[in-house]
């Protein structure tokens, strides 16, 4: 059963709780540790949203036959400098490490790769996979399309994803600068939980079915959708994820993806993206660091406005979060519990 101990997790125990339910599940045990590690780490970063609290659904989905536990993805067609890869519905978390790692490896020759995957579906938290890339001294893109969810500017309806996009980049002394980010507004999280609470959102978040802004939040699942981040800039962004993502993969996009958390059944076929860049091809590696530490140090010596006690650079939170985490524990949301325990119910474990 998952310890709690003053509301908090110990990663190994969050660890041993997924690896022992996908094994139930029909995984292989070199498969579940890698997904676990996806899920665990993205809850030591605090990003609850996409860490455990995805586990059920995913073995949901994979019961129902919408992945296949014991599927390997396949590279199908590949160069010096890309690959293409066939997930054959493998968990979807394994399947983007396996890609990342060829990506990583092509770039240490190529100076520069690019990894598609097709015949996917949900892999939780873009960032893991960017931060591979930076962990082995490499600049690190991820990015994937997602069921639409999102409308565009002037249109009524949902048309896009909120396909997410993550970077990071090594650094020397300082930590890596990650970014991980959907390219709506607000993570529809935050919509649900103002309608559960009765409260109003901005205008600038979703829209009504017609395609109106508007601040009542039970519109989003009354037929509205999710606004982009700063209207065409955002939806700009999140086509160019489409493009890369969705049609230069062969994934399914835009209306072609099924929501992988009703349609469990069904083979979702989400396309994902991953880049990674050796600094060491313009210039010595160390120069590069030397040079990413001065640009972290110049922007957070900063002066601060009033009541702002200090500048942060993407990704400094959630290492800060992680540092608590890996000594202290994990403060799982009690959603986020719920969801386990529920895992622990479904799958029998011990």
């Amino acid at each position: 059963m998952l310890n709690i101990v003053k509301g908090r997790v110990l990663v190994d125990d969050l660890t041993s709780v997924c690896i022992r339910a996908m094994l139930k599940a029909g995984m292989r045990e070199a498969d579940a540790l890698v997904t676990a590690d996806v899920l665990v780490t993205t809850d030591t970063w605090g990003v609850y949203t996409h860490g455990t609290k995805q586990l059920r659904p995913l073995l949901r989905h994979m019961r129902d036959g919408g992945l296949d536990p014991l599927a390997t993805p396949e590279v199908i067609a590949e160069a010096a400098g890309w690959a293409r890869i066939d997930g054959h519905y493998a968990m979807p978390p394994f399947t983007a490490v396996q890609a990342m790692t060829i990506t990583i490896e092509k770039a240490r020759t190529a100076g520069i790769a690019y990894t598609g995957v097709f015949h996917s579906s949900h892999f939780g938290a873009a960032g893991y996979y960017a931060m591979m890339a930076a962990k082995a001294g490499l600049i690190g893109l991820a990015m994937t399309n997602v069921d639409p969810f999102m409308t565009v500017p002037g249109a009524k309806g949902r048309v896009l994803g909120t396909n997410p996009i993550t970077y990071a980049i090594p650094a020397g002394n300082e930590r890596p600068v990650f970014l991980d980010m959907a390219t709506s507004t607000v993570a529809a999280s935050k919509v649900f939980a103002a309608d559960h609470l009765g409260k109003s959102i901005p205008d600038t978040w979703i829209v009504d079915k017609e395609g109106r802004p508007t601040t009542d939040p039970a519109q989003l699942m009354a037929g509205g959708a999710m606004q982009a981040m700063a209207g065409y800039k955002g939806y700009g962004i999140a086509l160019l994820i489409e493009i890369l993502a969705g049609v230069l993969t062969g994934a399914a996009f835009t209306t072609d993806i099924k929501t992988w958390i009703t349609d469990t059944d069904a083979h979702i076929n989400q396309g994902h993206c991953f880049i990674a860049i050796d600094p060491n091809i313009m210039m010595p590696f160390s120069d590069f660091t030397a040079r990413m530490d001065e640009l972290v140090r110049r922007i957070k010596c900063t002066p601060t406005s009033p009541g702002t006690e200090r500048i942060y650079l993407p990704g400094e939170m959630e290492w800060d979060r992680r540092d608590d985490a890996l000594i202290n524990g994990i403060p799982l949301p009690e959603d986020v519990i719920n969801n386990l325990r529920a895992v622990e119910k479904e799958w029998a474990l011990d």
